[in-house]
C-alpha cells in the first residue's frame, strides 16, 4: 500500500518525492516538510475572538465599538453581523461583511463573536 505524496504548495505539481524527511518538487525545486503543511493550513483557520473557528455564511456580533476612518460614526458594540465572507487577511481584517448604515467593510476576526 502506498500513501499518495502532497502536491507541492508552491507551484501545484503532482510529481513530488520524498528525500528523507522532506518533500520535494522536481518542478520549482520546493522543499517542505509534513509538519509545515499542518502548520499553513492551521494558520489558515479564522477564529473569533473566543477562539470558535468562523466559516462563510456565519452570524457574528461585534464585541467593542469600533471607530471607522472617513466616518463620524462608530460601529456600536452588540452589532449582529449576518453572512460574513472570509477572506485573505489584508491588514488584518479577514471577514469582509455588509453592515446596515456602513455598507461593505471589512474586520478584523478578533473582534467579533460568532452566534448561533
Amino acid at each position: 500500500m502506498t500513501t499518495a505524496l502532497p502536491n507541492c504548495p508552491s507551484c501545484g505539481s503532482e510529481y513530488t518525492y520524498e528525500d528523507g524527511a522532506l518533500y520535494v518538487c522536481p518542478m520549482c525545486a520546493h522543499e517542505w516538510t509534513a509538519e509545515s503543511v499542518a502548520e499553513a493550513e492551521e494558520a489558515a483557520i479564522v477564529r473569533d475572538a473566543n477562539g470558535n473557528v468562523l466559516q462563510d455564511g456565519d452570524t457574528v456580533t461585534v464585541i467593542r465599538d469600533l471607530k471607522v476612518k472617513g466616518s463620524s460614526n462608530a460601529i456600536k458594540q452588540g452589532t449582529k453581523v449576518k453572512n460574513i465572507k472570509l477572506v485573505d487577511p489584508e491588514d488584518g481584517h479577514d471577514i469582509d461583511c455588509k453592515i446596515p448604515g456602513f455598507g461593505q467593510i471589512g474586520l478584523k476576526s478578533e473582534v467579533v463573536k460568532k452566534t448561533n
